[in-house]
């Protein structure tokens, strides 16, 4: 029995890390937008912590969120301060078509839903490029999250999939939402654009 326990420890520590460093790099992504417009380059720096931590195995995602942060604001914080206007007035148009009745509504909040889902999408995959390529730009992100994001319709399915359930599953554990919530995702998003996984 004790033999048995032995040989499963180190299997469940592995297992824990897919948790704990994924948390860590929340956290700090949590922290650094509480600036409100600074939630995109937090998320490119949460995306870089969590890339290093794929490639290099450095552990220490919460400080290199951190770390990373000042560089990706100077290359983000106008596409950020745009995004966080845009997703300002999708939640208030969104908000105020669901106290609608008109049957018309029904059909423009498909579309704003769908915009919204969209624009999520994006982000996630924005985050993931530059995680992966922390020296680059908008310019040279865009074209790589374009097409991660968009460039399948069951990888972009997938990501979408990931930021909701990450978000309703984590709900069980205190504060969960904001620390597996944006940072399963930008996970999962650094795994769909591993080059490895298109290696034959």
């Amino acid at each position: 029995m004790r033999a048995t326990l032995s040989s499963g420890w180190p299997t469940l520590l592995r297992r824990l890390e897919f948790v704990a460093y994924p948390a860590a790099a929340g956290a700090a992504f949590t922290l650094l937008s509480l600036g409100v417009v600074t939630w995109l380059p937090a998320l490119a720096a949460m995306g870089h912590a969590l890339q290093r931590w794929r490639e290099e195995g450095d552990s220490r995602c919460f400080a290199n969120a951190l770390s990373a942060f000042p560089r990706y604001w100077r290359a983000l914080w106008r596409h950020g301060l745009l995004s966080t206007v845009v997703a300002a007035v999708l939640a208030a148009n969104i908000t105020y078509l669901l106290g609608r009745s008109e049957p018309w509504t029904f059909v423009v909040l498909a579309a704003q839903a769908g915009i919204a889902a969209a624009f999520v999408i994006h982000h996630v995959a924005l985050a993931a490029e530059a995680g992966r390529a922390p020296d680059g730009s908008v310019r040279s992100w865009s074209p790589g999250a374009l097409a991660l994001g968009f460039g399948s319709a069951a990888r972009g399915t997938a990501l979408l999939g990931a930021v909701v359930s990450a978000v309703l599953l984590s709900l069980v554990v205190p504060l969960g939402p904001l620390l597996l919530g944006p940072s399963i995702p930008v996970l999962l998003a650094l795994s769909f654009a591993d080059p490895r996984r298109h290696t034959p």
